[in-house]
């Protein structure tokens, strides 16, 4: 097979495969396992696809349906990620780790998860110094739109984080206040409000 057509074969595997990016398989998210699926790497490492991928795989590939590979993880309902908000310190370890954006939230502020975007990967819990994060149901089956959605959030968030921080120019950087002129203009308007209420 040359090497358009193992691309072309990689780009239908990674349409199967469930884009949970949650690197169970070995590999650095559904693509990556794709391309070493169209090389020759076993069908049967996608616990969040189970049996029902690897039944597919099989049929696209002609290989033989095998039972998944339980050292990768087991198969199971969707489960999202929940923060105990309480408890959260706001380190955003867990932002930096989730591969489709499903955490939002600011540094030493509390975060929280959008479930609808999160695909139950897991990678936010190692990272997390509280123990803050727990899995719970998700009380929906993960659907091929969700898939799609993910695969676009996880492509979004890669361009974003390898690309260069952009640098401001000298002439708007010298444009910014300081820390002291902000602290001045916030005095002022303090002061402004207090003279405005008539008192001093």
């Amino acid at each position: 097979m040359d090497a358009v057509a193992r691309a072309e074969l990689a780009r239908k595997i990674d349409a199967l495969l469930p884009q949970t990016q949650c690197r169970r398989c070995g590999y650095d998210g559904c693509l990556p396992y794709a391309r070493a699926v169209a090389e020759g790497e076993a069908i049967d490492r996608c616990p969040p696809g189970g049996d029902d991928v690897i039944g597919a795989l099989a049929a696209l590939t002609g290989r033989p349906v095998v039972p998944l590979d339980t050292s990768c993880g087991t198969q199971g309902p969707l489960s999202i990620a929940r923060i105990d908000e309480v408890w959260c310190i706001g380190c955003t370890l867990c932002i930096a780790a989730c591969p489709v954006d499903a955490i939002v939230g600011a540094a030493k502020r509390m975060h929280t998860v959008l479930p609808a975007l999160c695909t139950g990967c897991e990678l936010c819990l190692p990272p997390c110094p509280v123990d803050c994060i727990d899995m719970v149901p998700a009380g929906r089956a993960w659907s091929q739109v969700d898939a799609d959605a993910a695969r676009d959030r996880f492509a979004v968030r890669n361009a974003r984080v390898a690309s260069p921080p952009r640098k401001l120019p000298a002439s708007a950087k010298a444009a910014l206040p300081t820390k002291a002129d902000a602290v001045a203009a916030a005095l002022a308007r303090a002061r402004a409000r207090r003279a405005a209420a008539g008192t001093r």
